[in-house]
């Protein structure tokens, strides 16, 4: 019996119990269209945070107070975080050789006020220099100046969201003076808007103040929470943090192999972290999705069974007419592979336009900018998956009705 007859005996099977066949598909479908959701969700987030990566200036280093966590033995110390001092920041602007942008960081919360208005939100206190090393631009107004950093001036920059949420009027916020806390502040510059994160984080729910502001009437701090900085090219990060490094060390008189109290990463490093972390979200996320198409497997097997039973007396028929057992074995297999692949099919339709949807709705409707995609390379992988579960879960039930025997099949009540 040729492969074109054995395709037409497996249709008709199929189209003879429609209502049956389709409900063995559904847990493919719903294995396949899990897949591809949850994978295209996956590389889109991905692909967003590193989009926003990359947003960073390339030769970025992130200067930040305390050891590495293993290193303490657990026992992380109050004083851990105040490792970064004024005196490190001018050191590091003084001896570096090469940076191109230094910028200290110190973090606060507060009350934001403006009439009857309010929001509460956080406040970073940065110089100006945080802009162009974080990808970040003004969309109105100015920055601060060098001058006003020095002076401790009572001016901020604002977000997108502090603006909503504060200028509800649709008032020009540029030179408007609020509060934070009970502190008169003048807004002088508003931040292009970012949107969210792929972990949901408002970028744009932001105020920026010259940190010695925050530090001098907001903490009543002198050490930083971080240190920003930027090598003078990406080639030169590496070169650049350990001269940084040796600064620090020098500065706080730690000698060779004593424990560093502060540690410089790369973007290179924060990418690879991101990287790894992402992957195993995604494999885990379609991990879960893909015990669906287990259970889908397991439907075809248990029908295929059923189908083997139901047609006993057809396949003693075909034997005691001249068919071979690999035929009657091919008739099943294939019946099993054309459930399996047409529900993948349906599966990859309805996963790749709800993948869509989702990304036109995020993208058109909501904050959450993330670049949800189906790759090629998901679909491939949903098919090859979709057939190898209709030849794994088909074989069985089709190698029992191969091995029955002709007369005790024809005599089957």
């Amino acid at each position: 019996m040729n492969i074109t007859n054995l395709f037409k005996i497996a249709l008709k099977a199929i189209g003879a119990n429609k209502m049956r066949s389709f409900l063995t598909m559904l847990g493919i479908i719903i294995g396949v269209s899990s897949v591809i959701i949850m994978l295209a969700l996956g590389t889109g987030s991905k692909a967003t945070i590193m989009q926003e990566i990359e947003d960073v200036d390339p030769g970025a280093l992130m200067i930040i107070p305390g050891p590495e966590y293993e290193e303490t033995g657990g026992n992380w110390l109050p004083e851990y975080s105040q490792t970064i001092t004024q005196a490190d920041y001018h050191s590091i602007l003084d001896k570096s050789k090469y940076l191109k942008a230094v910028c200290p960081m110190v973090y606060s919360s507060g009350q934001f006020i403006n009439g009857k208005n309010n929001h509460s939100g956080s406040v970073q206190g940065v110089n100006n220099e945080f802009l162009d090393i974080n990808g970040l631009s003004i969309s109105e107004g100015d920055m601060f100046t060098d001058a006003e950093v020095k002076g401790s001036a009572k001016v901020c920059i604002i977000g997108k969201t502090v603006v909503d949420k504060l200028f509800t009027n649709g008032a020009d916020p540029i030179g408007t003076v609020i509060r934070i806390n009970t502190m008169p502040v003048r807004v002088v510059g508003v931040l292009k808007s970012k949107g969210r994160t792929a972990f949901g984080q408002d970028q744009d729910d932001i105020v920026l103040m010259p940190y010695t502001t925050v530090m001098k009437r907001m903490t009543s701090q002198n050490y930083f929470d971080m240190i920003y900085v930027a090598a003078t090219s990406k080639e030169m990060s590496q070169l650049a943090k350990q001269d940084v490094t040796e600064i620090l060390r020098e500065n706080h008189k730690l000698k060779e192999g004593d424990m560093q109290d502060f540690r410089v990463n790369s973007l290179e490093e924060a990418t690879s972290m991101v990287d790894s972390v992402m992957n195993i979200l995604t494999l885990l996320l379609s991990c879960i999705a893909g015990i669906s198409l287990l259970v889908g497997g397991i439907g075809i097997m248990n029908i295929m069974y059923v189908s083997v039973t139901e047609r006993t007396r057809e396949i003693g028929l075909r034997m005691s007419v001249g068919a071979r057992t690999v035929d009657i074995m091919s008739q099943f297999l294939i019946e099993a592979i054309l459930i399996s692949v047409t529900g993948g099919l349906i599966g990859v339709l309805i996963g790749a336009g709800i993948s869509y949807i989702a990304r036109f709705v995020m993208m058109h409707f909501t904050d959450y900018h993330i670049l949800i995609a189906v790759e090629p390379w998901t679909v491939l992988l949903s098919f090859g998956i979709c057939t190898i579960t209709g030849v794994f879960f088909g074989w069985y039930p089709a190698k029992k009705a191969a091995n029955l025997d002709p007369i005790d099949a024809l005599r089957y009540e």
